[in-house]
């Protein structure tokens, strides 16, 4: 780390042409909200859930609630490193400030990869949810989504906050009444949630052994990480060194009472076992109720997705109007992502998010899709080392939201993603490491010689005290 950041008032005197700031004008709540459909608990709970059902039977649930356990140090991490580093950048300069601009450059180019990839991957499982209406070629469906998730992030974030707090309401109504139907029609009791039961081949019952909770934590410890989302928007988060922590810990918090009791609702509701693990949610509702109802659950999580689209693209619409501003790139590309629109936000970068957003839909993304998971993975791991920085020199006077139990709370991260890291495929680690690789020349090439006038992280003034 000997390439370090100058302190942040020298960066903004010597880069006084940067572009406009972000307009400060949500606060907690609306935070919140916009958070919350980054997390997008029912597409949790109806998409990725029924995986985990196939795999960990009548264990999911106490698999899903270590892996909250477990967030609650991501949240920690990003609590802390949030309001001590309150901007658009996110990641990319919480790392570059405390572990050096080096760190802080790979971490945005693996931040990079998931602003690509994600947003279509999941507007693509919008026309499965259509069905029970309509019948739509899924990549055609995730390119509509897309291109209106960028309509909707041309606007006023305030307008956008209310937008997706209404999809919002509606995919939590979604999720009571399956928690509801569940309950209704329980049979089993509360001991059944440790019984640890998946249905075997030949109808018989199998034994879900503990390795196997364990290695399903990689799925369940990121089922509520979209809370990451507070820190993109700490720039237009009102008094941010309260309200970051404040929303990273109230999106924490209600996203896993969301995913959770309906999770168990459904545990103690299924008809038998093998029903649970066949994981067949719609149908489940089905059974407990009629068509109407499954319709309608299903047009929520349709919604669902869709909202997640429109956070997704304001979110990563501000890590590239960041990158511009911290003069990231040659400066026709500065000049062009830094542009802020009639209604406030940077709409250069918002389209270049958005449209090809809606190409990729067309193409094949099994392996890009593993890519972002080793890339999401490599990017918190870099984060919680980060947070074990985050105490030293000036930084450890400075004013910020401070974690309990620190340093355990990161070592313990830092373990646990390690871990994680070891159950990726082999392929993805090594497409993830030869982008890297790639970055690592970028910056060696171009960034670090002009190390003057290039890659300046900074924070804005006005949320220093």
């Amino acid at each position: 780390m000997t390439d370090t950041l100058r302190p942040v008032e020298d960066a903004v005197i010597e880069v006084s042409d940067r572009p406009q700031k972000l307009k400060r004008s949500i606060g907690v709540v609306g935070g919140t909200l916009l958070t919350l459909s980054c997390v997008t608990p029912a597409s949790t709970l109806f998409v990725v859930v029924p995986d985990l059902f196939g795999s960990l039977g009548t264990a999911t649930a106490l698999t899903i609630a270590i892996g909250c356990l477990l967030c609650i140090a991501v949240a920690f991490c990003y609590s802390e490193l949030g309001t001590l580093i309150p901007s658009a950048g996110g990641e990319y300069a919480m790392v570059s400030t405390l572990a050096g601009r080096l760190a802080g450059w790979l971490v945005f180019v693996l931040s990079l990869l998931v602003v690509m990839v994600v947003p279509p991957v999941i507007a693509m499982g919008t026309a499965d949810y259509l069905t029970p209406i309509v019948h739509l070629d899924p990549a055609m469906t995730g390119a509509g989504v897309m291109l209106m998730a960028t309509l909707a992030g041309l606007l006023d974030l305030r307008a956008n906050a209310w937008i997706t707090g209404i999809f919002l309401v509606l995919e939590v109504v979604a999720a009571g009444v399956v928690a509801l139907l569940g309950f209704a029609h329980s049979e089993r009791g509360v001991d059944s949630l440790v019984t640890m039961q998946v249905a075997g081949s030949g109808g018989h019952t199998d034994t879900v052994t503990a390795m196997l909770v364990i290695s399903g934590l990689a799925i369940a410890l990121f089922a509520t990480q979209g809370f990451s989302t507070a820190v993109y928007l700490s720039e237009e988060l009102e008094n941010p060194r309260r309200n970051v922590a404040r929303t990273v810990l109230a999106t924490l918090a209600i996203s896993s009472v969301i995913i959770l009791v309906p999770v168990v609702a459904i545990t103690m509701g299924a008809s038998d076992v093998k029903a649970l693990t066949d994981g067949d949610l719609s149908g489940m509702v089905t059974a407990w109720s009629n068509s109407a109802v499954g319709t309608f659950v299903s047009l929520c999580v349709a919604l669902a997705i869709i909202n997640a689209g429109i956070v997704m693209v304001i979110q990563n619409s501000r890590v590239l109007f960041a990158s511009a501003r911290d003069k990231a790139w040659p400066e026709p590309v500065n000049n062009a992502l830094s542009k802020l629109g009639r209604f406030g936000s940077p709409w250069v970068a918002t389209l270049l998010v958005g449209v090809p957003g809606a190409l990729l839909c067309f193409v094949n993304l099994d392996t890009l899709y593993g890519v972002t998971g080793v890339s999401v993975t490599g990017m918190y791991l870099l984060v919680a080392i980060a947070a074990l920085l985050a105490r030293r020199g000036s930084h450890r006077h400075q004013s910020a939201w401070r974690m309990p139990l620190w340093p355990a709370m990161p070592v313990l991260l830092i373990a646990v993603l390690v871990y994680v890291l070891t159950l990726q495929e082999v392929s993805y680690l090594l497409w993830t490491g030869g982008i890297t690789a790639v970055a690592t020349l970028y910056w060696v090439l171009y960034l670090r010689p002009r190390r003057d006038t290039r890659w300046l992280v900074s924070i804005p003034e006005d949320t220093q005290e």
